[in-house]
């Protein structure tokens, strides 16, 4: 059979032919190394593609992009309505309004960026059937999208911590590395969502739900101290490697002078970001990678 195709000026079968040529297979996974240069090439696309759905998002709204600052703001607003005045869950902290955002936007960020993954593939068959290009450009315009989003947030986050008595000090600049280093956790984490989305299209309905329980257990919207407080010895140790606490307390620990830590040595905590980091943002790539092939096809 082989011979029966074989080119007979040439001698070479179709296989050697388009070897000779630089053909391959059609919807062969590429190689990790020629993946991410792919991936590089299209950082342009990404950022276009990233900037493209933050402007949709607000396009139908009268106060357009304002809603960046307003929509984290008015979150902030009913929580602290809900958990610091109605519960009383202030338990004696100095600044709880600036403790409750803080925690808030942080864990804002990895949420919207995992619900928004879930349907990362499944969301855009179409453009995925129609275009050649590098599936983990969908979910790393997702994570640009909400990097974004997290800027406008911060900047009515620090307003909230001047405006409440907090001091500038150098350990603001802590931020930026704990920013940076929950970024790459979420771009790990919403690529492993994006593929188990992709095939378990029911994800979506039961994100909302995981993800609220991750919020309860991030100490998001009342004092870390409870849980060494309600929790036996090894469960409190067990929540100090909480991904979303570990980030959350960084921010803390970087914007306010007296904030209650679960985690009393900033250096483990530390050490647990970057571990966290390194985990999902690699494995999550990779997770990501081995399933390239699969996206798109029915």
């Amino acid at each position: 059979m082989a011979n029966a195709l074989a080119d007979p000026e040439s001698g070479l079968t179709p296989a050697q032919l388009a070897a000779r040529h630089g053909l391959r297979m059609a919807g062969e996974r590429p190689s990790l190394s020629r993946y991410t240069r792919q991936l590089w090439q299209y950082r342009h696309f990404i950022s276009a593609y990233s900037n493209a759905k933050l402007t949709a998002s607000f396009s139908n709204a009268r106060l357009g992009q304002l809603w960046q600052v307003l929509t984290p703001l008015t979150n902030a607003a009913v929580y602290f309505l809900i958990f610091g005045v109605v519960l009383q869950q202030t338990r004696g902290m100095d600044n709880f309004i600036a403790y409750l955002t803080a925690g808030l936007f942080i864990f804002n960020f990895t949420q919207t960026s995992v619900q928004q993954g879930t349907q990362a593939i499944s969301g855009n068959l179409g453009l995925i059937r129609a275009l050649h290009f590098p599936r983990a450009c969908l979910p790393l315009a997702i994570t640009a999208t909400q990097f974004q989003q997290l800027l406008g947030s911060m900047v009515v986050l620090l307003g909230i911590v001047l405006a409440t008595g907090e001091p500038i000090t150098l350990k603001w600049l802590m931020l930026v590395p704990a920013i940076l280093l929950q970024t790459i956790f979420n771009a790990g984490l919403t690529m492993t969502v994006a593929r188990l989305g992709a095939k378990a299209t029911d994800l979506k309905q039961v994100m909302p739900f995981v993800l609220r329980a991750w919020m309860y257990g991030s100490g998001v919207l009342y004092s870390v101290e409870l849980f060494a407080e309600n929790l036996p010895g090894w469960a409190t140790a067990v929540v100090q490697f909480n991904p979303m606490l570990v980030y959350i307390e960084l921010a803390r620990a970087a914007l306010l002078e007296n904030t209650p830590l679960l985690n009393s040595s900033l250096p483990l905590t530390w050490l647990i970001a970057v571990g966290w980091t390194l985990v999902m943002g690699v494995g999550g790539y990779l997770y990501f990678w081995r399933g390239e092939q699969e996206y798109g096809r029915g």
